[in-house]
Parts: structure tokens; sequence; C-alpha cells
């Protein structure tokens, strides 16, 4: 599954995002609305955890305008306001779920994975649908990723990459994006390790045969 985490406290980002990778998740994070909404018009993502709380506009009103626009990307809420009230203005502005500060991680993982099976259609023991582009295959169940059927031996990193190129077939990533989305908002944007990761990944198939194209100063793109 891929999260978007729209949250200006960065321990609480940094907590929540570790955990839901423990899930297999990928999750990339954006510490205001404006630049969540800047991440949505590029991307797709399975589901938004949306903090109320934000500098400039706030959670309820970039909710609003996603719905406004057609945007129906799943929404679950996260806020230290837990009011009825609070909890129903939420709802209305079109968040279809809301969860109180301070919450239970395991209830946040079952909330998160309740709203991805009515999206989906699934029932509770259903699994998430497999992911191909090209020879390139992704089993979210068994967390297995081959290519021409047969496995990729992966490190955590270079799978949590290749999975993301794999979301964005066609769409050039930058580098920033792949270094939040992977290693967190913390690690430093002048280290060189999202090019280091895509070296090794490009190692791992038969020499010659990436589909991972360099977008000179920018970042990377896979070619279905």
């Amino acid at each position: 599954m891929h999260i978007l985490m729209i949250e200006d406290e960065p321990r609480v980002a940094d907590f929540v995002r570790r955990g839901l990778r423990t899930e297999g998740w990928v999750v990339e994070t954006a510490h205001s609305a404006e630049d969540g909404l800047a991440l949505l018009q590029v991307g797709q993502y399975d589901l938004v955890l949306l903090d109320v709380l934000l500098p400039g506009m706030s959670g309820e009103e970039l909710c609003r305008h996603l719905r406004a626009i057609r945007n129906d990307v799943p929404i679950l809420m996260l806020s230290a306001l837990g009011s009825t009230d609070n909890r129903v203005t939420g709802l209305r502005s079109g968040a279809d779920d809301y969860l109180a500060k301070p919450f239970d991680f395991d209830e946040l993982v079952a909330r998160i994975e309740a709203l991805h099976r009515r999206r989906s259609g699934r029932g509770p023991e259903g699994e998430a649908q497999p992911l191909k582009v090209g020879p390139l295959a992704f089993d979210p169940g068994s967390m297995r990723l081959t290519q021409d059927g047969v496995e990729l031996d992966l490190s955590t990193k270079e799978r949590d990459v290749l999975v993301l190129l794999m979301k964005n077939p066609g769409r050039v990533l930058a580098r920033e994006r792949l270094l939040n989305a992977v290693w967190g908002l913390e690690a430093d944007p002048l280290t060189n390790v999202v090019d280091v990761t895509i070296s090794r990944i490009r190692r791992k198939p038969a020499p010659g045969q990436t589909m991972i194209a360099t977008i000179r100063n920018y970042g990377y793109r896979l070619d279905p």
C-alpha cells in the first residue's frame, strides 16, 4: 500500500512512518497541506493520513478541496481535537474516518486496513492485488518482487524504491521524493543514497536489462 501522511509534527510523523513501514507499506510525508496537495497532484496514493491542525491551509480545508476537485482518495484524519463536534466536522469535510490523538498504533493499522478493504471491495481475509509493470511483479502479501518470474534479491530499501517506481510507471520521480518516501524527512538532502540504491537495483537483473532511466540532475523513471 502507498500512503501519504500529511503531518507537521516531525516526531509524530517519524513514529507513524516507521511503524507503518514494518507493515510493508510505502509511506511518503508532507509537513503542510500545500506540500501534500502538490504530491497528490503528481502521485497516486492508496490512502492519505491527514492531520487537522496544519500550518496554513488546515486539514479540513484540504479535504474539502480534494473532494471539490473529485479526488476520492481515502482520507483518515488524525487530530488532537477529539470531541464529537470535531469528529463530525472532519467527516463532513469529506474524510472517510477520524482518529483522535493519542491513539493506539494497532487501531491505526486496523483502520487503515479497513479503509483499504472498503476501497478495493475486498473482504477481511482478502489480499491486496499484485503489482505488475512489464517483466516486474510485486506481491504485497509475500513481499516478493520478481522479474520474469525470478525473485530479485533486494534489501528492504531497494524493494521500497523499486515498488514506488512501479506505482508510477513512466513518471519521473525526483530524488528528493524517493529520499523522503523511503528514508524519511530526517535524511540528509545532500546524500547520494538514492543514486547508490538505484545502482544496486540495476545490478540485480541480468546486465543491460534495467528498466530504470536516469533523468539527469533530477531523478529516475521506470519505463514500462
